[in-house]
C-alpha cells in the first residue's frame, strides 16, 4: 500500500513538472483597422495595465511577428530566407518559445522572470514581454536586425489596430536571459517587446 501510495505521488509530482505548452487559436490573419490608420496611430506606450491578454490577441501577435503567410515564408522578411530570428514569450506563468509552424508556445522555463526580460518598471507587470534573440550561427551580416526591426514593427500596428499599449526595447539583461534560458555562444538577445492592454 505505501508503495502504491509512493508511486501514486511520483506520478502526480512527475505531471505537475511536465512543461505546459500552450496551443495557440488560429491567428486572425485579415480584418482589422485600415493599414494607413494603425500606422497614424503607433505609438510607445510605457504604462500597461497588468490584465492578461487573450490567448486570441496573443496569437495574433505572435503571427504578426514571426509567423508564416506562405509555405516556409515569413511574414517578414528573411534576407536569404534564412529564418535565424526566435520570438520567446515572458508572461507570468513562465517563459516559452513560439513555434509558427505548429501555432504552439513550448515551455522553456516556469515561474515568473518577467524582471529579466527589461530593466524598466513597467516589463515587470506587464502581462506579456516578446525577446526577439538570433542564432549568429545562421546569420547573414545584417539579417536578423532586418527581421526583428519588422517583427516589431509589425507587433505595433496589431497593438495600434487592437487598442493596445507597446513599447520595444533594448534595455534587457541579456546576461540573466541567457543564463536562465541556457543559451549557448551563438545565441544573441536583440530586443524586447512590451505589450498589454491599455489603463
Amino acid at each position: 500500500m505505501r508503495t502504491l501510495l509512493t508511486l501514486s505521488l511520483f506520478f502526480c509530482l512527475s505531471f505537475s513538472m511536465m512543461a505546459q505548452d500552450i496551443v495557440l487559436p488560429a491567428p486572425q490573419r485579415s480584418g482589422g483597422k485600415p493599414l494607413l490608420d494603425a500606422i497614424n496611430e503607433r505609438q510607445s506606450i510605457k504604462d500597461p495595465a497588468e490584465t492578461p491578454i487573450d490567448l486570441q490577441t496573443l496569437s495574433d501577435l505572435l503571427w504578426a511577428a514571426y509567423g508564416f503567410n506562405r509555405e516556409d515564408r515569413r511574414v517578414v522578411p528573411s534576407p536569404l530566407n534564412k529564418q535565424e530570428l526566435f520570438v520567446y514569450v515572458v508572461l507570468k506563468e513562465g517563459i516559452y518559445l513560439y513555434d509558427a509552424k505548429a501555432n504552439k508556445l513550448f515551455e522553456k522555463v516556469k515561474g515568473d522572470h518577467r524582471t529579466i526580460a527589461g530593466k524598466q518598471d513597467y516589463v515587470y507587470v506587464a502581462p506579456v514581454n516578446f525577446l526577439y534573440v538570433v542564432d549568429k550561427s545562421k546569420e547573414t551580416g545584417t539579417g536578423a536586425y532586418i527581421s526583428c526591426g519588422c517583427a516589431a514593427q509589425d507587433v505595433y500596428l496589431v497593438c495600434a489596430s487592437k487598442g493596445l499599449a507597446c513599447a520595444v526595447r533594448t534595455g534587457i539583461d541579456k546576461d540573466a536571459v541567457h543564463k536562465l534560458l541556457k543559451f549557448n555562444a551563438q545565441h544573441e538577445v536583440i530586443a524586447g517587446q512590451t505589450i498589454g492592454n491599455k489603463k
